[in-house]
This record gives C-alpha cells, sequence and structure tokens, in this order.
C-alpha cells in the first residue's frame, strides 16, 4: 500500500461552513462528520458547542482526503498561526505507524502518543522539531 499524506485544517469554530465551501469548490459527498456530541468526550464540551465539528472528511479524488476539526478552546486548543494545519500519514501498518512518529518526534513534542483510539485507528500526534504539526494513523482494514 502506498503511503498517502492528506491535510487536516484546524478551524475556530467554522468547519462546517469552510467544509461546505469546499465541497462545493470540489463537488464529493463527505465520508465522515462526527460531531463532537457524537464522541466519548462529549460530557467536557460545552452544551452551545456539541454541534461543532470534530472530524470531518471530503475526498478530493484518487485517494486524498481533505480533512478538518474546530479546534475548541474549550478543549484545550488554541489556534496560532502555524498550527491551524497539519498533514496526516496513513501508515500501511501499526509498525510503520510506530516508525514515523518515532522519527519525526525525535527532538520534537510528543502531542498525543499512538495509541488505539475509539473511531477504530491506531493514531498519535506531534509536532517535529522545525514546529511542522503531523498526524500518524494507521486504520484496519477489518474491524
Amino acid at each position: 500500500m502506498k503511503m498517502k499524506i492528506n491535510p487536516y485544517l484546524n478551524f475556530s469554530g467554522n468547519t462546517e461552513e469552510a467544509f461546505n465551501c469546499y465541497k462545493s469548490v470540489f463537488g464529493g459527498e463527505f465520508v465522515n462528520v462526527t460531531r463532537f456530541r457524537d464522541t466519548p468526550e462529549s460530557s467536557r464540551v460545552p452544551d452551545n458547542e456539541k454541534d461543532k465539528m470534530m472530524h470531518i472528511a471530503l475526498p478530493l479524488g484518487d485517494g486524498d482526503v481533505l480533512m478538518g476539526t474546530d479546534a475548541l478552546e474549550s478543549m484545550g486548543h488554541k489556534l496560532t498561526p502555524g498550527n491551524n494545519m497539519s498533514l496526516t500519514i496513513s501508515a500501511a501498518s501499526r509498525e510503520d505507524a510506530d516508525r514515523i512518529y518515532k522519527g519525526l518526534s525525535a527532538g520534537g513534542k510528543n502531542l498525543m502518543p499512538m495509541a488505539e483510539q475509539f473511531w477504530g485507528a491506531y493514531f498519535g500526534m506531534l509536532t517535529d522539531r522545525f514546529d511542522i504539526h503531523w498526524m500518524i494513523s494507521h486504520e484496519p482494514k477489518a474491524r
């Protein structure tokens, strides 16, 4: 399997508006829409933010996917220039995901160690020593 790199965009509450705009430009249908109310962390989210986007994905063709989230300050996120986008690596295996995470995090900052997540992926986040934000994911085909 060829490794894929996809952009992951962070917004301060207007992800749905932005992705509806992108959908009107690029076409296609969303393959994943998860609101904060639909997550195990929903009890931590203020009622007025429960309908904000935890994750949304819009396929762009040939396996490329534009993804995004509302980076809520109530959940400890603060958007600043430079952290409003991450590069997402879809690794072919858990071992490959671990290797990539270890290599990119050397000298950088571990934000979320590689671990099984509620949506079924093996996933982690980091900032490399050059201040580039990365998300590493492996999603097994059979669940």
